[in-house]
C-alpha cells in the first residue's frame, strides 16, 4: 500500500501551512519594516529644526547606526548611489555614494564631545589606501578635528566634514526633502 503524502499531510492542512509560513515572514520582516518606519519618522523631523545649533543636538543625539543610516539617506538625497555598509566589522567604511561613476567612502563617528583625532584619520587613510589607489574618502563627524588631524588630511584623498560643515550640507536639501 502506498502512502500518498500530499493528500494525507499537505492539501487538507494548506490553509495552516499557509499561516506558517505568513508567520515565519512577518517574524523576519516586521522588525526592519518598523525599524525602517521608525528611521524614516526621525528623520523626517529633521525640517523642524529651526537653528543649525539644535540640529546639531539633534544629530549627536541619534544612535552611531542611525548616524550612519542619515549620512546614507543624505547623500541619497543629494544625487548619490548609496551603499551603507555600517557595523562593528564595517572596515572602517559606513557608507559607500557613487555618482558619475566616482566613488567615495564615507567614515562616520557621532561624537558629543570627543573631539575626532589624528589616529582616526590616519586609520581611514589606511582604509582608503587599501580599496583603491584613486578612491576619494569623506569623514564626517557631529563634533569637530584636531588640527592634527585637519593638517595629516591636507594634500589626501580625504574630506573632513565636521558638525558645522554637515549642518551646511544638510540645509542644501530642499525643505520638503523627503527621507
Amino acid at each position: 500500500m502506498k502512502i500518498d503524502i500530499w493528500s494525507m499531510f499537505i492539501k487538507p492542512l494548506w490553509p495552516l501551512w499557509l499561516i506558517i509560513i505568513l508567520l515565519k515572514l512577518l517574524t523576519e520582516i516586521l522588525p526592519d519594516l518598523k525599524k525602517m518606519i521608525r528611521i524614516k519618522h526621525k528623520f523626517s523631523k529633521i525640517q523642524q529644526w529651526h537653528t543649525d545649533n539644535e540640529l546639531l543636538y539633534w544629530l549627536k543625539g541619534v544612535k552611531p547606526w542611525e548616524f550612519e543610516e542619515y549620512v546614507s539617506r543624505l547623500y541619497s538625497n543629494l544625487g548619490y548611489k548609496t551603499e551603507r555598509i555600517g557595523s562593528g566589522y564595517d572596515g572602517g567604511v559606513d557608507v559607500i555614494i557613487e555618482k558619475d561613476g566616482i566613488k567615495q567612502y564615507i567614515q562616520c563617528k557621532k561624537y558629543i564631545t570627543t573631539t575626532v583625532g589624528v589616529k582616526a584619520i590616519r586609520e581611514f587613510y589606511g582604509v582608503l589606501v587599501d580599496h583603491a589607489s584613486q578612491s576619494k574618502g569623506i569623514f564626517i563627524t557631529t563634533n569637530i578635528f584636531s588640527s592634527e588631524a585637519v593638517y595629516f588630511a591636507q594634500g589626501k584623498p580625504i574630506e573632513l566634514i565636521d558638525g558645522q560643515k554637515l549642518v551646511r550640507l544638510i540645509r542644501q536639501l530642499k525643505p520638503n526633502t523627503r527621507w
